[in-house]
């Protein structure tokens, strides 16, 4: 008798094992994975993904870094995701010739500005700059201050700060404004990764940085605004305009590229050997739907614009 008792206790423990190991897989097959743009660490990890987490009784995971780097990463399968969010066609167009991805919907757009520390002892010249007081681009070249930029090798913004200096300096007509201000291309004393940048700003350790009005308003950073010629928001001015800047860079893979600008939108596609893919596919229209876009708009982070890539 003791022997079966002890037999059916052993059954019922392996069926609870049993029970408790497929609770586990099927948490572990209800996950999304988002890889996004380092810059929407806020909007995503705090609102929409929890948002749709709740509605839809699963887990999320963000992954937030440079659009850049995510995308060779994602292609080198170094890391898996369901969806990408990028912030410019140009990641998008890496998972693209590997065959990774189908269509990418627009779900956003910004601009660039330039935020800043409240905590700075340039900070009076700063805000003075905010208010158009005093030319933003003199602040900026006053020695001492500490001015913090993203990884152009790896990052969308690290390119786009570039750029916008580029044409400030021929908007401005100050030939060698953007060396004044950034130093090389691959300025290192500059460079900080994506999602450290706006923490290092917050801190006090940076007195101003490149930033983008969406990231800046989720951050509640002051910030400065720049013209429609700088801030590469204005599709009109593509052609005839944001296309004149140009910058070569030494890629991770040791190429030399030529780089040209690229529309401020964000772009979220799903990736074809997503684990979840319906609902990689749902996600991707609740970024669309009113309820994702009055996230977005909560946040700083204009309408989406163009159509799909």
């Amino acid at each position: 008798m003791r022997r079966l008792q002890l037999s059916h206790w052993a059954a019922a423990l392996l069926l609870g094992a049993g029970l408790w190991c497929a609770a586990v897989s099927a948490e572990a097959a209800d996950t999304l994975r988002v890889a996004y743009a380092g810059s929407m660490g806020v909007v995503m990890d705090r609102f929409i993904g929890p948002a749709f987490a709740k509605a839809n009784g699963v887990q999320y995971q963000g992954i937030g870094q440079g659009a850049y780097g995510l995308a060779r990463r994602l292609e080198g399968k170094l890391l898996q995701a369901d969806v990408f969010v990028s912030i410019t066609p140009g990641p998008i167009d890496i998972l693209k010739k590997a065959g990774m991805v189908g269509t990418a919907q627009p779900v956003a757009s910004t601009q660039m500005v330039i935020t800043y520390s409240p905590k700075s002892k340039f900070a009076p010249a700063l805000e003075a700059a905010a208010r158009g007081e005093k030319p933003w681009c003199e602040v900026l070249t006053t020695p001492g201050l500490r001015f913090g930029r993203t990884d152009p090798a790896t990052d969308p913004q690290g390119r786009n700060i570039i750029f916008a200096m580029l044409l400030a300096q021929h908007y401005y007509k100050q030939p060698a404004l953007a060396r004044r201000i950034l130093g090389d291309v691959e300025n290192r004393q500059q460079i900080f990764a994506e999602p450290s940048l706006l923490s290092r700003l917050e801190a006090g350790q940076l007195d101003a940085s490149s930033g983008y009005l969406s990231a800046a308003q989720s951050h509640h950073l002051p910030y400065i605004k720049l013209p429609d010629e700088i801030n590469l928001s204005n599709p009109a001015m593509q052609a005839n305009w944001y296309d004149s800047a140009h910058f070569s860079i030494k890629l991770p893979n040791g190429k030399t590229s030529e780089l040209s600008t690229q529309p401020l939108v964000f772009y979220a596609v799903v990736l074809n050997d997503s684990k979840q893919h319906a609902l990689a596919e749902k996600f991707v229209k609740f970024l669309q739907s009113p309820a994702g876009q009055k996230m977005l708009a909560e946040h700083g982070y204009s309408a989406p614009k163009g159509g799909p890539i």
